[in-house]
């Protein structure tokens, strides 16, 4: 039987039937309501139709996708209908990536392909080298990714070309889109490994053909560490996508209007900066430095208590359960106790979540560090610097975003154009 709202507009005394679809209704279906029924002029001067407001988007669906379902009730997340749980125990980092782009678990031939493309294009010309060494070297590293995308952009062709022809680039035409996206990765990959090599005067390692994305990001910082690769191929599942975030949907957004999937990755890298996205961590970590030792931890928190500050990386509105992230990254914390429990920023960090997990204010709010921030203990753990920790976890979330860029190229040309409600202006 289908299910249906049943509306009565009290304006008219009309009713209307709103289909419901697995839990959503389409805002389409509300904008007949108070619709003009003719086309004469005093049908449309009499017409009231519906709109709907929702600030934040917090509750409307902007796409439809078969990428990643997240079940904040039930805490649950499933990737291509595989459990996060099951990814996270039997595949690595380069697997997930697949699977979330292409649908299905790469076989060592498909591996192989990506490696091929991406290794070519991670290779920097000397212009984006002297873009980068351009900056000072204690430069914030946001800006410095934003130049290096960009000039990795003016040296591709195709990416160029983009805005300068009539018909779609890359919507319709996933060979091209699949090229493209994969040297966007690689491009990223590439800026990081010069920016953190720039910041920190040591010398940048050419790729390799045979590596994963991972895997020579790695190596062009100069780190050869098995372990280190090891905890990242596991830590960068539970990032590789989350649905419908603020940065996914500026990529989208972007997207939308057919530009290159680089021009719509950076869009999505400024979101990722900003302090209520993926700039939360260094406020964070700001935080633990201003506080500086364990024992100054209970104070701090009271002060957050009486509204003298704020607790950052902390809260989810999307869970109202325990993210199931946080239980899988709690057992790689638990592989690397030892170097966590040396690390005195780290040490501040475990009181503050000790001290927050017991107390009322925070437990009867439901407010627990989030994956994204318990995910960066594990950088910090393993000797990255904190200001490289958001431009890697981008990283690590672009392969997920450019996954819903290419589902887009499938589906019709939407160009995304919000609506507002005008309200008149107070006076002066």
């Amino acid at each position: 039987m289908a299910e249906y709202l049943e509306v009565t507009d009290s304006r008219s005394g009309k009713s209307y039937k709103i289909p419901i679809e697995g839990d959503y209704i389409r805002a389409a279906d509300i904008g007949r309501i108070g619709a003009p029924e003719g086309r004469d002029e005093a049908a449309l001067k009499a017409a009231r139709p519906l709109h709907i407001l929702d600030n934040g988007y917090q509750h409307t669906a902007c796409m439809e996708s078969s990428i990643t379902h997240i079940d904040g009730l039930r805490g649950t997340i499933r990737y291509r209908e595989f459990p996060i749980e099951s990814v996270f125990h039997d595949y690595v980092y380069e697997d997930v990536m697949h699977l979330i782009i292409w649908g299905s678990i790469p076989t060592q031939q498909q591996k192989d392909q990506v490696r091929e493309t991406m290794y070519k294009a991670m290779i920097p010309s000397q212009s984006v080298k002297d873009v980068i060494s351009s900056f000072p070297r204690d430069a914030e590293t946001f800006p410095m990714i934003l130049a290096g995308m960009s000039a990795f952009a003016a040296n591709d062709s195709v990416i160029c070309k983009t805005r300068h022809q009539q018909s779609a680039m890359f919507h319709g035409h996933l060979d091209v889109a699949d090229e493209a996206l994969a040297r966007t990765i690689a491009y990223l990959a590439s800026t990081i490994s010069l920016v953190y090599a720039h910041k920190n005067e040591k010398e940048w390692h050419a790729p390799e053909p045979t590596k994963s994305l991972l895997g020579n990001l790695l190596q062009m910082m100069g780190i050869d560490n098995p372990e280190v690769e090891r905890c990242l191929a596991k830590l960068w599942i539970l990032y590789a996508d989350h649905e419908m975030t603020n940065s996914t949907a500026a990529v989208l957004h972007a997207g939308s209007t057919l530009i290159d999937p680089v021009s719509a990755v950076t869009a999505g890298i400024i979101c990722g900066y900003g302090p209520l996205h993926g700039g939360a961590i260094d406020l964070a970590y700001e935080a633990f430095r201003q506080i500086g030792t364990p024992e100054r931890v209970p104070g701090f928190i009271e002060r957050i208590k009486s509204k003298g500050g704020r607790l950052f990386g902390y809260g989810h509105r999307v869970y109202k359960t325990r993210d199931p992230r946080v239980t899988l990254i709690e057992q790689l914390l638990e592989e690397h106790r030892e170097a966590v429990e040396a690390n005195p920023l780290l040490r501040v960090a475990m009181a503050i979540d000790k001290y927050a997990s017991q107390d009322s204010y925070f437990t009867e709010r439901g407010l627990k560090a989030n994956a994204d921030l318990m995910g960066c203990f594990l950088y910090t753990a393993m000797g990255f610097d904190t200001d490289m920790i958001i431009a890697i976890t981008i990283l690590s979330r672009t392969p997920g975003a450019l996954a819903h860029w290419r589902e887009s190229l499938t589906q019709p040309v939407k160009l995304w154009r919000p609506g507002q409600k005008y309200v008149k202006p107070l006076a002066n």
